[in-house]
């Protein structure tokens, strides 16, 4: 790596990690180096030690793709051993002051490799139209007698539209901008206009609410659905089988594939973002494979996206080699990013697209 002046010197100058082709150099300053984790370490389970480069001048270089947007920390181990992984504090990089809050309960630094170029789709066209966003308290019987925060997001037509449910919803509202992403491809007719229903999750019992949960799709179908109808213009799924869709990442994105398994005839479009798939144990079966491999396809229209740069990688290609050989419509594409809420929204755009094209 050539370097004009110190490390230290450059990276106060220009921030880091410093970026020199597609290396990633990540510097710390002091006597006792942290360790530095992100989506390229699988976070803390392979944390990297850095190297004394200078005095009191620690860095590991870290290789990316060119068009990658990545999320990192520093962190301190207190206990140590062969198989001691606790993380004991999170560190901010002093020397990067872009800040991306993770969704638990931490903030994580952010970068982006040089050929990185963001979605326009996240900032609000000139005169595009808004859509009405409305919030509710849903009472779900399958969900164990529990009241919900759901958003609806009422397009700007007056026709019938079909609607999207949204695992983590809310998440998807405040964190990707959804409802402006609808907003701009309505008004540049780049998909046909449509509802969403934004449900929040279950907090501590996300995952086994979304874990191929029957009482979810139950929730979905005989206690969202018909709520959302009362608040929106939708399509009939009785006249147009299979016309509305659904929506997850993560964990949701496992469990927007299995709702539209067992009810193709409602939710026909399904968007997998990350999904959450062979995370069983012991590589053992999950019973969306079973779903897969012994039921006729049904007429779904999949769209399954994933980071290069996650620990979900291999699963989602699994996942989506099953798809393909059963004769599933599934449209597939890996980004070069993480496990992570802005690189979800750069990707739903295209993923509604695919999925509600317009006419």
């Amino acid at each position: 790596m050539s370097v004009s002046g110190s490390l230290l010197e450059r990276a106060r100058a220009v921030g880091t990690p410093i970026i020199d082709g597609d290396q990633a150099v990540f510097i710390w300053q002091g006597d006792d180096p942290p360790l530095l984790v992100g989506d390229f370490t699988n976070w803390t389970e392979r944390p990297i030690r850095l190297e004394e480069r200078e005095p009191s001048v620690w860095a590991a270089s870290v290789a990316l793709p060119r068009d990658a947007y990545v999320e990192y920390a520093f962190v301190r181990r207190f206990r140590e051993g062969e198989e001691d992984t606790d993380i004991d504090e999170r560190v901010i990089d002093p020397l990067n002051p872009r800040l991306q809050y993770n969704g638990v309960s931490a903030m994580n630094n952010t970068f982006t490799m040089p050929d990185f170029a963001p979605t326009p789709l996240t900032e609000r066209g000139k005169g595009v139209q808004r859509g009405k966003i409305s919030a509710h308290q849903i009472f779900g019987d399958a969900l164990g007698g529990s009241h919900r925060l759901l958003y609806l997001y009422h397009p700007p037509v007056d026709s019938p539209t079909p609607l999207v449910v949204v695992w983590d919803g809310p998440d998807y509202l405040n964190r990707a901008g959804l409802n402006i992403i609808v907003d701009n491809l309505i008004a540049q007719g780049r998909i046909r206009p449509l509802a969403l229903a934004m449900i929040h999750n279950a907090h501590q019992g996300r995952f086994t609410e979304y874990l191929q949960n029957e009482a979810t799709v139950g929730f979905a179908v005989h206690e969202l659905l018909p709520f959302a109808r009362k608040h929106l213009n939708l399509l009939d799924e009785g006249e147009q089988p299979g016309c509305h869709g659904v929506l997850g990442a993560s964990m949701g994105g496992l469990m927007a594939l299995y709702a539209g398994l067992r009810a193709p005839h409602i939710f026909g479009q399904v968007i997998s973002q990350s999904g959450a798939f062979h995370i069983a144990p012991n590589d053992e079966r999950m019973l969306i494979d079973d779903l897969i491999t012994l039921i006729p396809p049904p007429p779904l229209k999949i769209w399954q996206d994933v980071g290069k740069i996650e620990w979900l990688l291999d699963g989602n290609r699994q996942m989506h080699a099953q798809l393909v050989g059963r004769g599933y419509d599934v449209t597939y594409l890996e980004y070069s990013g993480g496990h992570n809420f802005p690189m979800w929204s750069q990707g739903v755009g295209t993923a509604l697209e695919t999925v509600f094209p317009p006419g």
